[in-house]
């Protein structure tokens, strides 16, 4: 028996009515940028809400993320995904448009932090246990690289101040060793190290200038910051701000300042003092000290509005109520606010005209208009902490 091919001719009913369904279907599905996105953390819950920065608005709250008690990001270059570095270890690939984790792995004991390499193809994760920097395939989180940290003696350190740096490079600072370390992954099948020793005492966190040139840690066990210039590594490392405290009583430190948010306004830079009540200015032509703002409590962010024009700074315990604003041209403190108890957190708008704060013991974020100081709104929040907007992406060292 031959078989024999029969023509089906659809019903033109039918297929219009297929037409009107899908087109529905679409739209129901709101397409979205990333360009407005941003999460905040919920340290106690092991959550983050993702959010719409210029609605305002809560669009995704995300669980599973474990302990993120001090908990940072970083972005993919399309802004799609965030890669979250969780205390506990964890590093979790963050899909910004599902709202949804798209893979979590376990990567340590306890981390501090990490960075995106400039080609956004890796991932690095700063290690307090068992120490040293792993180094992940972006996109599927495979490990790449993996470089314990030891000093000289051999004892095992912690590591911190991670940050990316131009030429597919990462540079962290060991914190029990004294020492940076110049990490070069050009060839991912082998990473090459370029240590400077006897940079100081305990640096604690670290920062790179926006150009990608100056990397400076900051040191807890002595007065004065530690640079390395990366367009002439054979220059060494250079001590700034060396003795700034000399003669005078350092009080306690209840949280250590952050590097990462420093402002740099013209050719100025605005520093915390670690164990004082004081912002330091440095010239960045000479990188001396040229001036000392007194301020409210023990900074702990410095951060710059991002035309330079102001310096909103918060401070630890028990002082950590209050914001005060400095204007970076009379470095007068122009305002001061009390959002509430627990003020962790700051971030700006990518051109400055709004910031976002999270007030931990009031379980909100406010968003406050930079030229008027007005609240614009309140968004509740479960113990907030960081807050990292997706423009992070395009900037070095973020």
């Amino acid at each position: 028996m031959t078989g024999r091919l029969r023509a089906i001719h659809p019903n033109p009913i039918h297929l219009l009515a297929l037409t009107f369904l899908l087109a529905g279907l679409a739209a129901c599905v709101p397409l979205r940028a990333t360009g407005d996105l941003g999460i905040i953390v919920e340290r106690a819950d092991g959550s983050l809400l993702v959010v719409n920065t210029t609605r305002h608005e809560k669009l995704a709250r995300i669980t599973g993320l474990g302990n993120l008690s001090h908990a940072s990001a970083v972005y993919s270059r399309d802004e799609r995904y965030a890669y979250v570095f969780g205390r506990d270890g964890g590093l979790t690939k963050v899909d910004m448009l599902s709202g949804s984790i798209a893979k979590r792995v376990i990567q340590s004991g306890n981390a501090i932090g990490g960075a995106i390499s400039q080609d956004g193809t890796l991932v690095a994760v700063s290690n307090y246990k068992p120490g040293g920097v792993r180094i992940f395939d972006a996109e599927t989180l495979d490990m790449v690289a993996d470089i314990p940290a030891k000093g000289p003696d051999g004892t095992a350190s912690k590591t911190v101040g991670l940050v990316d740096a131009p030429g597919q490079k990462f540079v962290v600072s060991l914190y029990d060793a004294g020492e940076i370390w110049v990490i070069d992954m050009s060839n991912r099948a082998r990473a090459v190290v370029t240590t400077f020793g006897d940079i100081g005492t305990l640096p604690y966190d670290a920062l790179i200038t926006p150009d990608g040139r100056y990397y400076i840690a900051g040191l807890f066990g002595e007065d004065g910051m530690a640079m390395l210039d990366l367009w002439n590594l054979d220059k060494g490392v250079r001590r700034v701000l060396d003795g700034y405290g000399r003669g005078e009583k350092k009080m306690p430190v209840y949280k250590m300042p952050h590097l990462e948010g420093w402002a740099i306004a013209g050719n100025e830079a605005f520093v915390p003092a670690v164990g004082r009540h004081e912002v330091l200015v440095i010239d960045l032509n000479t990188w001396k000290e040229v001036g000392r703002i007194p301020v409210h409590g023990q900074p702990v962010f410095v951060m710059a509005r991002p035309d330079g024009r102001q310096v909103w700074v918060n401070f630890a315990l028990p002082r950590n109520d209050t914001l005060q604003i400095i204007d970076t041209q009379s470095r007068a403190i122009t305002k001061e606010l009390k959002p509430g108890k627990g003020v962790l957190h700051m971030e700006f708008a990518p051109r400055g005209h709004q910031v976002w704060i999270s007030v931990r013991d009031k379980d909100k974020v406010v968003v406050y208009d930079t030229e008027t100081f007005e609240t614009l709104s309140e968004m509740p929040a479960l113990k907030p902490s960081g807050i990292f907007f997706t423009p992070r992406a395009h900037r070095t060292g973020l």
